[in-house]
């Protein structure tokens, strides 16, 4: 992993990609217990981005360094990165409170617990569900900063349905003050 975020961080410094932090099951995992995943989720700002994805820049960069696309993305030092520009605000909003953590001794962005947990609850995906379940049950979240996400994202009301359907109508003892 560590010479993948070496290679995202040479991207970013040669201007191909902007500020990028790793989303997904991986940042999950940097909090909660891991989950098998196959491939690395990049949320980044892509420069001159508009309703048109160009990442040709990027993988013609990536190809002359020796890494070949594979699947939806690249395949860097064996693992399959997906480069993703942030599809909305709460995404954006993820990326830039993004904070530094190393990695090893490589340096790299992480989405914090309660922007991911409120990206699973938006996407309301089973494995996204189960996941926040487990973020939930282990603690890991501040209340005050998760809960402001979901007001400010519009998301209450995925909230009381994800706690009226996985804590029987009870909130999660997390957020009892």
């Amino acid at each position: 992993m560590e010479k993948t975020l070496e290679v995202l961080n040479r991207l970013e410094a040669a201007g191909l990609i902007g500020r990028y932090a790793i989303g997904g099951a991986i940042a999950a995992a940097y909090y909660v217990e891991p989950t098998v995943t196959y491939d690395l989720d990049v949320f980044t700002v892509i420069p001159g981005y508009s309703l048109l994805i160009d990442l040709s820049p990027i993988y013609e960069q990536l190809k002359a360094w020796g890494y070949k696309e594979q699947g939806a993305g690249v395949e860097i030092e064996g693992w399959e990165v997906q480069l993703l520009p942030p599809p909305g605000h709460l995404e954006e909003a993820a990326l830039e409170a993004a904070e530094t953590q190393r990695f090893h001794n490589v340096p790299t962005r992480i989405i914090t617990a309660e922007f991911l947990c409120a990206i699973m609850l938006k996407t309301g995906r089973p494995k996204d569900l189960i996941r926040l379940t487990q973020f939930l049950e282990e603690g890991i979240l501040q209340k005050n900063i998760f809960m402001d996400i979901v007001d400010r994202f519009s998301l209450r009301e995925k909230w009381i349905q994800f706690v009226l359907r996985h804590f029987d109508g009870q909130e999660p003892a997390f957020l009892i003050p």
